[in-house]
C-alpha cells in the first residue's frame, strides 16, 4: 500500500510545475477549484503533507497537522484530474467547495481603499494599503504629540519599516509609579500573516478608540497603561497581497525557487518542534532557523527592550473566532493556567454581548492544532509576559476558505466586539493583580 501511495505522490509531484510569482503581474485563480480534504488515517495525512508545498499548482489554505480536520486546498485546473485520482486511490475524503476561486476574489476588489480619495480620510469602512496606514500613524503623532509617539519595531527583508505607535497619557513615564505599581504596558501585534487583512484593520481600530472614544471604561484603560501597537508585523507580505497575490501568507525572503517563511512559526521558543514544515515552499515553513526572518528577529529585539514592563500581549490573526493562549508546542498547560483560563472565560463572554458573536478556544495545542514557534508563546515563555493571547478574528470556522475575505462592512463590528472583550480582559487581570 505504501509503495502504491509513494508512486502516486511521485507521479503527481513530478507533473506539478513551480510557478514563480516574480513579476508585478497580479496572480489570478481563474477556474482554480477549492477542495476540502480530511485525513482519517496517518497514511492519508502523510500523503497530504507530501503535497503541501510541492507546487504553486496546489495552494493549502490551512495547516496540515492532524487527523479528522478539514483541510482546504486550491487546485489549478490543469492538475485537477491528477489531484482527484490521488485522493481516490488513497481513500482521502474530499469535497468540492467552489469551482472558480477567482470569482470570490473578484468581489474583494470593491473592499480596498480608493487611492484617489482625500488625503487623511482614514476610515474603517474599507481596507487600507500599507502606505495609507503608515501615513495615518504618522499623522497621529502630529495630532496627539503629548500622547502618541512612533517607534520602529523592526525591518523587513525588502527594507520596509515595521512601524508602531506608543500611546502614553499624562506625563508619567514607563518606570514611574502609578499607585502601588509601575505603569504597566500592553503590546498588540497584528498583520503577522499577510492575507489576514482584518488583523491590521482591528489594531488600527483599537488605536483610534484609545485616542478618541469618550466612554469612561475606554478612557480608564487608555490612560492607565502604556500601549504599544504594531499593525503590520509582516509589511512585505501585506504589500504583496495587494500588488500580486491576495492569498500570500508568509514573508518574502527567497529560499531557492520559493519565497518566505511563516513568521508565526519562526519565533525562538520550541522552534519547529511541531505544527510547522521544513519545506520552503510550504505556507507553514518555519524558516531555516529560529529568527531567520528579519521581521521576527528585529520585532523580538524591540519587544525585548520592554521585558518586565508588559503584563499583556495580544496577537491578532484570522480566522475562526477563537481566543488562544499558550502553549502551541505541547498540551502541557502553563503554570498560571487557572488565571489564563479565568481571563479567557471573561473575554469570550464579553465578545458575544454586542452582536452575539461566539468565540471558543483555549490552549493552542488542544484548541486549534499543534503549532510551535508562535509569537504569543515566545512572549509568554521568553519575555515572561504573564497574560499572552491570540485572537483568531471573524468569521467563524464554518466560513470555509472564504474567511480571509471578510467584507469591509464587518471591520467596525469586529473592532467593537474586540474592544468589549479587551476591556473585560484587562479588568479581570487587574482583579487578579489586586
Amino acid at each position: 500500500m505504501w509503495q502504491q501511495i509513494a508512486r502516486c505522490i511521485l507521479v503527481l509531484v513530478g507533473l506539478l510545475t513551480i510557478v514563480k510569482f516574480a513579476t508585478a503581474e497580479r496572480v489570478r485563480y481563474d477556474n482554480y477549484r477549492v477542495y476540502q480534504l480530511e485525513a482519517k488515517t496517518p497514511a492519508q495525512l502523510a500523503v497530504i503533507n507530501t503535497l503541501d508545498g510541492s507546487s504553486d499548482a496546489l495552494i493549502f489554505l490551512n495547516g496540515v497537522h492532524s487527523l479528522n480536520t478539514k483541510i482546504h486546498v486550491l487546485v489549478a485546473p490543469h492538475r485537477v484530474d491528477d489531484f482527484l485520482a490521488l485522493q481516490d486511490r488513497t481513500g482521502i475524503a474530499h469535497k468540492l467547495l467552489e469551482a472558480d476561486a477567482q470569482k470570490s476574489l473578484d468581489v474583494e476588489t470593491e473592499l480596498v481603499a480608493d487611492p484617489n480619495r482625500r488625503s487623511g480620510d482614514y476610515t474603517w469602512r474599507e481596507y487600507h494599503e500599507l502606505d495609507d496606514t503608515y501615513a495615518w500613524l504618522r499623522s497621529l503623532a502630529e495630532k496627539y504629540p503629548e500622547q502618541v509617539s512612533l517607534f520602529v519595531a523592526g525591518k523587513s527583508y525588502e527594507g520596509r519599516e515595521i512601524l508602531g505607535v506608543k500611546i502614553a497619557y499624562n506625563t508619567i513615564t514607563d518606570d514611574e509609579v502609578v499607585g502601588a505599581t509601575a505603569k504597566r504596558g500592553i503590546f498588540i501585534e497584528g498583520g503577522m500573516h499577510a492575507r489576514e487583512w482584518i488583523s491590521p484593520a482591528t489594531t488600527t481600530y483599537i488605536i483610534n478608540e484609545l485616542l478618541t472614544n469618550t466612554n469612561k471604561d475606554v478612557r480608564k484603560v487608555a490612560e492607565r497603561y502604556v500601549w504599544y501597537v504594531v499593525p503590520h508585523s509582516n509589511p512585505d507580505g501585506f504589500v504583496y497581497t495587494h500588488t500580486t497575490n491576495r492569498l500570500w501568507r508568509k514573508t518574502r525572503t527567497p529560499y531557492g525557487n520559493c519565497f518566505g517563511a511563516d513568521p508565526n512559526r519562526n519565533w525562538d521558543f520550541h522552534w519547529n518542534e511541531v505544527g510547522s514544515s521544513s519545506n520552503p515552499c510550504s505556507d507553514t515553513y518555519a524558516g531555516p532557523a529560529a529568527f531567520s526572518e528579519i521581521e521576527t528577529r528585529t520585532l523580538a529585539e524591540y519587544i525585548s527592550t520592554l521585558k518586565g514592563k508588559l503584563f499583556l500581549y495580544l496577537s491578532f490573526h484570522s480566522y475562526s473566532q477563537l481566543l488562544l493562549f499558550p502553549y502551541g508546542h505541547t498540551s502541557e498547560l502553563p503554570s498560571n493556567y487557572k488565571n489564563l483560563k479565568r481571563v479567557f472565560d471573561v473575554a469570550v463572554a464579553a465578545v458575544s454581548k454586542r452582536y452575539g458573536t461566539r468565540y471558543i478556544g483555549g490552549n493552542v495545542y488542544d484548541a486549534i492544532y499543534p503549532a510551535a514557534g508562535a509569537s504569543l508563546d515566545w512572549a509568554y515563555g521568553k519575555m515572561e509576559v504573564p497574560y499572552s493571547y491570540c485572537f483568531e478574528l471573524r468569521p467563524s470556522g464554518s466560513a470555509l476558505w472564504s474567511g480571509f475575505r471578510l467584507p469591509a462592512n464587518q471591520i467596525i463590528p469586529t473592532g467593537e466586539e474586540i474592544m468589549d472583550s479587551m476591556l473585560a480582559m484587562i479588568k479581570e487581570i487587574d482583579a487578579l493583580f489586586a
